[in-house]
C-alpha cells in the first residue's frame, strides 16, 4: 500500500509567508505583544465605494447563480480597458480570464504552458508560490540568483547563462516581491528582446504595478518588448492596488488559445469567481487610482523609515526598495553571533530568535530562495514599524 498523500502534493512546501503570519497571530491571540512584518497585504481597508458595490451585488438575485467561468463580461472588458490605460497594452476582453486571486492566475498560466521537464527561469529572490506552481505543472524552476550588490536585478547575461534547450518560459516580476526591486524601462525592454530572440514565453506578474516610489518608473514588458508578440502572459489582480487581498480576484491576460485552455482548466477547478467579489472588482478597476495614490504616499514614508532604522543596526545591510511594500535586508552579518544567548547559523534560525526574544515576526530568506536575508513588510502602522525595528535593534545591541 502506497503513501497516504501523493508524491506530487507531498512535495509542496507550505507558504512560508502565511505560516509566519499565522504563528504571529496565534502568539498575539495568546497575549504576546507580537509585531508582525510577515504579511504581504496593505493594512488599509478596502475603499467604501468598492464595498458598497459588493453590498448592492449581494441583493441582486442574478449574482446568486453561476456566471461564465471566464468572468462576467463587464469585468473582463473593464480589465482590458484598465490594462490599456495603465500599461498601453491593448487586448480584447475575450483574452482576459478572471481568476480566484493572482495566485490562481499564476497556477493557470504554468499549468497551461508547461509539459513535464520544461524549464522556467526564476529570478531569485522569488515569491514563495512561484516554484510550487511551476513544479505542480511538471515544470522545473531554474533559479537565476541576484543579490543586494546589483539591487536584486537580473541581467540578460545571467539569464542567458541559465538557459538550456529545455527552457520554455521566463517569469518576469517587477516590482518584485520580496525585494521591492523595480527594473528600469530600458532593462525591461532588453530582457523582453532577449527572451523573444530565444523564442521563450514570458509570464509577467504585474500585481505591484502601481506601487513604485521616487524616480522609479514601472513599465510592462508586454508593451516595451513588442518583439514578444503573443508569447506573453500577464497576471495581475486587485489585491495590492485596492487593498482587496481577501476578496480573491485576479486575472490572466494572454493569447486566445492559452486563455481558452486556462478557462477550460478553471471550469473544472473552481468555476467562476464569486459574483459579489467580481462586482467589487468591477467598481475597483472602473474607477480611478486615488485609493492607491493615498496608500503609496503612506508606503513611501514607511519605506524611508524602515530602511533608515534597519541600516542603523550593525550587521544589517538594507538596499532601498523601489517598489511594492517590502524591505529585503541582508542579515549575514548577524549570523554566527550570539543574540539573546542563541547563535543563529541561518536566517531561518535568526527569524525564530527574533520572534521568541524580540516578539517580532519576519520571514526568512530561505522562503524566497536566498538564505541570509529577511523580508519585512512595511504595510503596517508607523508606530508599530518603529517599535518593531527598535526591538530588533535592542536585541542586537544588548547582545554585543
Amino acid at each position: 500500500m502506497g503513501a497516504r498523500v501523493s508524491d506530487r502534493i507531498a512535495a509542496i512546501a507550505e507558504s512560508a509567508t502565511l505560516a509566519v503570519d499565522a504563528k504571529a497571530k496565534a502568539l498575539k491571540a495568546a497575549g504576546r505583544p507580537v509585531i508582525g512584518f510577515g504579511a504581504g497585504e496593505p493594512d488599509f481597508p478596502t475603499p467604501d465605494y468598492i464595498v458598497e458595490a459588493a453590498v448592492a451585488a449581494c441583493r441582486d438575485p442574478k449574482n446568486h447563480h453561476y456566471t461564465p467561468v471566464g468572468g462576467i463580461p463587464e469585468l473582463r472588458a473593464a480589465v482590458a480597458a484598465k490594462t490599456l490605460r495603465d500599461t498601453g497594452y491593448e487586448v480584447p476582453a475575450s483574452q482576459v480570464l478572471i481568476t480566484n486571486g493572482g495566485k490562481q492566475a499564476v497556477y493557470n498560466a504554468f499549468a497551461t504552458l508547461l509539459d513535464p521537464g520544461d524549464e522556467v527561469l526564476l529570478v531569485a529572490p522569488y515569491w514563495t508560490t512561484y516554484p510550487e506552481a511551476i513544479k505542480l505543472a511538471g515544470g522545473v524552476p531554474v533559479e537565476v540568483l541576484t543579490d543586494e550588490t546589483t539591487g536584486y536585478l537580473a541581467t540578460t547575461e545571467r539569464l542567458e547563462a541559465a538557459c538550456t534547450e529545455r527552457t520554455k518560459v521566463l517569469l518576469f516580476v517587477s516590482p518584485s516581491n520580496p525585494t521591492g526591486a523595480v527594473y528600469p524601462p530600458d532593462q525591461v525592454a532588453a530582457i523582453g528582446k532577449w527572451a523573444a530572440g530565444r523564442g521563450l514565453w514570458v509570464v509577467t506578474d504585474e500585481i505591484y504595478e502601481h506601487l513604485v516610489y521616487g524616480d522609479a518608473q514601472n513599465v510592462s514588458i508586454a508593451t516595451v518588448a513588442p518583439e514578444l508578440g503573443d508569447r506573453v502572459i500577464v497576471v495581475n489582480g486587485v489585491a495590492k492596488t485596492y487593498a482587496m487581498t481577501g476578496w480573491r480576484v485576479g486575472w490572466l491576460i494572454g493569447p486566445a488559445d492559452v486563455v481558452k485552455a486556462a478557462t477550460n482548466l478553471q471550469s473544472h477547478a473552481t468555476s467562476n469567481v464569486s459574483n459579489v467579489a467580481q462586482a467589487a472588482a468591477l467598481a475597483a478597476v472602473s474607477g480611478d487610482l486615488s485609493a492607491v495614490a493615498q496608500m503609496r504616499t503612506a508606503f513611501d514614508r514607511r519605506r524611508k523609515l524602515i530602511v533608515g532604522l534597519l541600516s542603523e543596526i550593525p550587521g544589517i545591510v538594507c538596499p532601498e526598495p523601489q517598489g511594492a511594500f517590502y524591505a529585503y535586508p541582508s542579515v549575514k552579518g548577524l549570523l554566527g553571533r550570539s543574540l539573546g544567548g542563541t547563535v543563529s547559523t541561518s536566517s531561518a534560525e535568526l527569524a525564530n530568535v527574533i520572534l521568541d526574544q524580540a516578539e517580532v515576526a519576519v520571514v526568512p530568506g530561505e522562503a524566497f530562495g536566498t538564505p541570509g536575508y529577511l523580508r519585512l513588510s512595511y504595510a503596517l502602522g508607523d508606530d508599530d514599524l518603529t517599535e518593531g525595528i527598535g526591538r530588533i535593534a535592542k536585541l542586537v545591541a544588548d547582545s554585543d
